[in-house]
């Protein structure tokens, strides 16, 4: 699965992530830093990516639209890239059968309690 990493995430976890999610992308990349939510949202679902984020608005427009695009939304307040890298990391089944379910569009992903 390609995922499409929001501007609050750093851009070296494409690089963190690439084994696990070839053809992954950050919105720097795409030219999409500091645009409008909507133009993030349209190039993911045009570009069949999976929009990783923790910013509210994109699980609020999940809610509102649906998929496309899938949205998976990272509830871990101000964890580091090497936490984020991990959960997703660990999270590979989970993401799988998310992506296969045509009725979920939203995914939330939480940090285990230290």
């Amino acid at each position: 699965m390609k995922l499409l990493l929001d501007e609050n995430l750093s851009p070296r976890l494409v690089e963190i992530l690439a084994r696990a999610h070839p053809g992954s992308r950050h919105v720097d990349q795409l030219g999409l830093r500091a645009r409008p939510d909507y133009e993030i949202w349209d190039r993911a679902a045009r570009d069949g990516f999976v929009l990783v984020s923790k910013d509210n608005d994109f699980r609020q427009l999940s809610f509102l639209h649906g998929a496309p695009p899938k949205v998976v939304w990272l509830s871990v307040g101000e964890a580091g890239t090497r936490a984020i890298a991990d959960l997703l990391l660990r999270s590979g089944e989970r993401l799988r059968q998310f992506e296969s379910d045509t009725d979920e569009s939203l995914l939330v992903l939480t940090l285990d309690p230290e």
